[in-house]
């Protein structure tokens, strides 16, 4: 009987694992530590059997590199990307904090150009390591950080990301709120009778909308990542088109442009000079998860050059004409609605349409509403649901995949009750966007292992190499170096983020440093892991630039446990490679 009752166990874990290379070692295919700890003793393994197999790297079928059938993303699938994710919400109010502490319109809206223009060069240089090798966030962290050591920064993101999904899909509520408001009028949360405590955050009328987006997002996350492109391509026509729309209806409604376009600046001299740079800070920090993720969807590009120039240019025109059409709309809500502030949220101005138009207006916000549930449903899709659910994949790869990882996430987002945050007083706008600190010091050490160190060398089947003879083994499976350099790249920063989130005094040096948070971070953590791998070198280092992405069609992951990496084995893999001996291979393990 008790086998039986193994056997069916044993059935059920089967079914629930996700497909992976045929051939792949039990060293290579990671068993669920919470299985472990949740299964009858009568299914568990001698505990030194399971220490084998939690100590152990895996893969499946969206960790391992992209083959070249669903390398489908070519430069216009990035275009329609970035146009379509810059139309949001966030960034439609990104200059509104830089308007209000005292710059001009348009000083605010330079601040963006520069921000976003840095944030694109920051995403092109992470995007193409995926491009060039097709491999995802996961993955190329452990070439920095080590087979092992990569576990704890993608814990981080898909930390993140989930709590992210769940903000921006109570967002996307709001936009769900207008368009059956538009509809029923008596659709109103000030008359709808409310279960839910006064100081909870949310009422019955916007739970309702934030769970029926949530619920209409769960299709979405369905697709494979290289077919959810045409997601986007559908929104980069539709909801810009609506914003325009908006920006002309906004200005033709209020006959003039308003008064924050003639506003000028309020400061001068340093302290106007750190407010700009504050304005461009506040830019890159909103990408801050975006720059660590590219390679999530740069490795489906069909050549790295795909995914350059069409990053490069569109994300600063998309996001700044954007914020171009948010400042112009907001300054004209003080004409359409006299003796108020300007409402800069475009969804609140919105509900004042509802309020005061008839049939034909409310037919208008219907539109523009479904244009921003759109946004938030890609901006979510693309910056959280796939990021998180890739990083679940590496997580645990036997049982979960991109899509299983998304599914996750979006319950996550919901458990975590996203209005009680935003209601909240406990800054936690402030804790999630000083959270590009702890981001920054990831990317710094990515780039400089990779542009630095490495000189554009990956031994790709190695980084699913969990042996001790893998040359990204490093110690225990940990490269030191790297978490050296990322406690640097924020212990930088920590003083002024400390000061940012209690509001306690803190010197006036450490708050300059804090403005610089994300350069500050990425540069220390550079600059560190560069110093450390030179004095204590690293293996599988080019000793001038040398990427062999392109060389490299598919590959088989399977090996044998029982095999370890020789050097004579290494160096006949790189000479099959194509690489014929021209970097520096450095045996000598820590």
């Amino acid at each position: 009987m008790q086998r039986l009752h193994a056997s069916r166990a044993k059935s059920w874990v089967d079914r629930l694992t996700v497909n992976h290379e045929e051939g792949l070692s039990t060293a290579q295919l990671m068993v669920c530590l919470f299985f472990l700890l949740c299964t009858p003793s009568c299914l568990r393994c001698p505990s030194e059997h399971v220490l084998s197999y939690v100590a152990t790297i895996l893969t499946n079928d969206d960790l391992k590199p992209v083959e070249p059938a669903r390398r489908q993303w070519g430069p216009w699938n990035y275009v329609g990307f970035w146009v379509a994710d810059s139309f949001n919400i966030n960034t439609w109010m990104i200059s509104s904090t830089s308007i209000v502490n005292g710059l001009s319109w348009w000083q605010a809206w330079l601040s963006v150009w520069v921000g976003y223009s840095i944030a694109g060069a920051f995403v092109c240089m992470t995007g193409r390591i995926g491009a060039t090798y097709h491999i995802g966030f996961p993955v190329v962290n452990r070439a920095s950080f080590g087979i092992w050591g990569s576990l704890w920064p993608v814990l981080n993101r898909s930390v993140l990301a989930a709590f992210w999904y769940g903000v921006q899909a109570y967002i996307g509520g709001h936009c769900v709120y207008l368009m059956i408001r538009s509809i029923w009028l008596s659709w109103d949360r000030t008359t709808i009778p409310n279960t839910f405590p006064a100081n909870s955050g949310t009422t019955t009328a916007d739970y309702a909308s934030f769970f029926i987006f949530w619920l209409v997002s769960l299709p979405a996350i369905w697709f494979p990542v290289h077919k959810i492109r045409h997601l986007f391509t559908v929104k980069a026509y539709f909801v810009p088109t609506a914003g325009i729309a908006f920006f002309i209806w906004a200005l033709v409604r209020a006959g003039g442009v308003g008064p924050i376009i003639n506003q000028p600046a309020k400061l001068h001299g340093s302290d106007l000079a750190w407010e700009f740079v504050k304005g461009v800070l506040s830019s890159i920090a909103n990408f801050a998860t975006l720059i660590v993720n590219d390679p999530d969807f740069s490795r489906f590009a069909g050549k790295p050059r795909d995914a350059f120039w069409s990053q490069l240019l569109t994300i600063p025109i998309g996001f700044a004409v954007t914020c171009f059409i948010g400042i112009f709309v907001s300054s004209s809500s003080v004409i359409i609605y006299p003796g108020t502030e300007p409402i800069w949220d475009p969804l609140d101005l919105l509900e004042r349409f509802i309020d005061d138009g008839g049939s034909a207006q409310r037919f208008g916000v219907f539109v523009i509403a479904l244009a921003f549930a759109l946004a938030q449903l890609g901006t979510n899709i693309a910056a959280n649901s796939i990021s998180a659910g890739t990083d679940f994949t590496a997580l645990l790869p036997r049982f979960l995949n991109i899509r299983r990882g998304g599914y996750l996430c979006a319950a996550i987002g919901l458990a975590l009750c996203p209005y009680q945050f935003l209601s909240s007083s406990n800054n936690f706008e402030t804790y999630l966007s000083a959270y590009s600190v702890f981001l920054s010091s990831i990317a710094g050490v990515m780039v400089s292992d990779y542009y630095f160190v490495r000189r554009g060398y990956l031994g790709v089947k190695e980084l699913y190499d969990a042996r001790r003879s893998s040359p990204y083994y490093f110690t225990y499976g940990v490269n030191w170096r790297a978490y050296a350099a990322y406690i640097a790249g924020i212990l930088i920063n920590v003083v002024g983020f400390a000061g940012a989130v209690n509001g306690g005094n803190v010197p006036i040096g450490a708050t300059y440093i804090y403005n610089l948070n994300f350069f500050a971070g990425f540069i220390v953590s550079s600059a560190v892991y560069w110093i450390c791998c030179k004095v204590f070198p690293i293996p599988a280092c080019s000793e001038k630039w040398l990427e062999v992405g392109d060389q490299i069609d598919e590959i088989t992951l399977a090996y044998d446990d029982n095999v370890s990496i020789t050097g004579s084995d290494r160096s006949r893999n790189d000479e099959e490679a194509g690489l014929d001996g021209e970097y520096n291979k450095h045996l000598n393990k820590d």
